[in-house]
C-alpha cells in the first residue's frame, strides 16, 4: 500500500476539501502557537505533541457571550487560575491581555451570540509524562456555536439516572482539567441507557455531579439544597444561582439555601430536582432513576430561577463587551 505524502504546499487543497457538517458550528480560532485567530476550520488544530493531546495536560473554561457581552466571565477566569495553580500550570498570558484576545476573537468570529472554550495547555515539546519537556504553556480560544435546548425541554423536563462512573477524587474533582475522561463516559451511559442526564455519586453515596453540569433539589419544606463543593467542580452558574436566589429567601419562596450531603432518598422525595450548566442555564429534572420527581413537571422554584437567570443574562452588565466594526 502506498500511502499519500502531503507537503506543506498542498494545504490549500487540503482545506478546500476538508469541509464537514459540523464546521458551520466553528466561527474562529486564537492559538499562541500560530500568534493569530484563524477562521477555517482546517486551520483550528492544536501540535499532536501538546500535552493536553496525549496526557490531558491541561485547564479550560466555557463560557457565552449574549448580544456581545461575556457574561460570568470573570467566574470562569478566576476558576482557569485556580485550576492552573492546581497543575502548577503557568498561564502564557495575564489577565488583561486573555481577555483582550478573547474579545479579539469573538469580534473576528463576527458573531454575538456564541459559546468560547477556552483551552491552556502545558504546550507541545514530546510525548512523555514530563511537564518539564514543554517549554512553556499555550493559550487556544475557540468561539463556536451557542446551542441551547428547545424550548419544549424547558416545559416538560429532563430525565435522569445514577451514574455507575466512579466520581473524581476530592484533589481532581476541583480541577477543571481536559482529563474528562469520566464525564465523557458518563454521557455515554446516559445516551445507553436513553434518558438525557446521568448523576455520580461519591464513595459515600450521596449527589455528586451531571457529566458537565452542577445539580441541586428542592426539598418538600421548601429548602433549595446543593451538592458541596468539596468533592465536585464548583460550577459557575451555579455559584450564580445561589446568590440569584437569597432574595426568594426573604421573600418566602424558599426557606433557605444550603451547600450539604445529599442522600438517593431525598433526591427521590423532593419536590424538584434541578440542573445547571453554561449552556441551558437550568433545566428541571422531571424523572429520576425511575422516580416522578415532585408533580413530575417543572416546578414553581425552577420557574422563579429561570426567570431570575434569565434577566440576570439579559441584563448583563458586562464589563467586558465585544465592539463589532460597522
Amino acid at each position: 500500500m502506498t500511502l499519500p505524502h502531503f507537503g506543506i504546499e498542498d494545504c490549500r487543497s487540503l482545506a478546500e476539501s476538508y469541509v464537514k457538517p459540523y464546521h458551520e458550528n466553528y466561527f474562529a480560532m486564537y492559538s499562541s502557537v500560530l500568534g493569530g485567530v484563524v477562521t477555517h476550520p482546517f486551520l483550528m488544530t492544536v501540535p499532536m505533541d501538546d500535552h493536553i493531546v496525549h496526557r490531558g495536560d491541561g485547564v479550560f473554561e466555557v463560557f457565552k457571550c449574549v448580544d456581545g457581552k461575556l457574561y460570568n466571565l470573570h467566574r470562569h477566569l478566576e476558576r482557569l487560575e485556580r485550576s492552573a495553580r492546581a497543575l502548577y500550570l503557568r498561564l502564557p498570558v495575564g489577565h488583561d491581555e486573555m481577555v483582550n484576545l478573547i474579545v479579539e476573537t469573538i469580534r473576528i468570529a463576527a458573531v454575538k451570540d456564541c459559546l468560547v472554550r477556552l483551552f491552556v495547555s502545558r504546550g507541545p515539546g514530546g510525548f512523555t509524562t514530563n511537564p518539564y519537556e514543554c517549554p512553556r504553556s499555550q493559550l487556544y480560544i475557540v468561539a463556536c456555536s451557542l446551542i441551547s435546548p428547545a424550548e419544549e425541554v424547558y416545559r416538560t423536563g429532563v430525565s435522569a439516572k445514577s451514574s455507575s462512573i466512579p466520581s473524581k477524587k476530592s484533589y481532581f474533582a476541583n480541577i477543571k482539567s481536559c482529563n474528562y475522561l469520566p464525564n465523557v463516559l458518563m454521557k455515554k451511559e446516559a445516551v445507553d441507557m436513553g434518558v438525557d442526564f446521568t448523576i455520580s455519586l461519591d464513595d459515600n453515596g450521596f449527589l455528586g455531579e451531571g457529566s458537565t453540569e452542577n445539580i441541586g433539589v428542592v426539598s418538600r419544606d421548601g429548602r433549595l439544597r446543593f451538592p458541596k463543593f468539596s468533592r465536585i467542580l464548583q460550577g459557575t452558574t451555579v455559584t450564580r444561582v445561589a446568590e440569584l436566589a437569597q432574595p426568594l429567601v426573604e421573600q418566602g419562596a424558599l426557606k433557605e439555601v444550603l451547600f450539604e450531603d445529599i442522600t438517593l432518598s431525598e433526591a427521590y422525595s423532593s419536590s424538584e430536582m434541578l440542573l445547571f450548566g453554561t449552556t441551558f442555564d437550568i433545566l428541571a429534572i422531571t424523572t429520576f432513576d425511575g422516580h416522578t420527581v415532585g408533580t413530575g413537571k417543572p416546578g414553581p422554584v425552577f420557574h422563579l430561577l429561570k426567570d431570575r437567570l434569565d434577566l440576570d443574562i439579559q441584563h448583563n452588565s458586562a464589563l467586558h463587551t465585544v465592539v463589532y466594526p460597522e
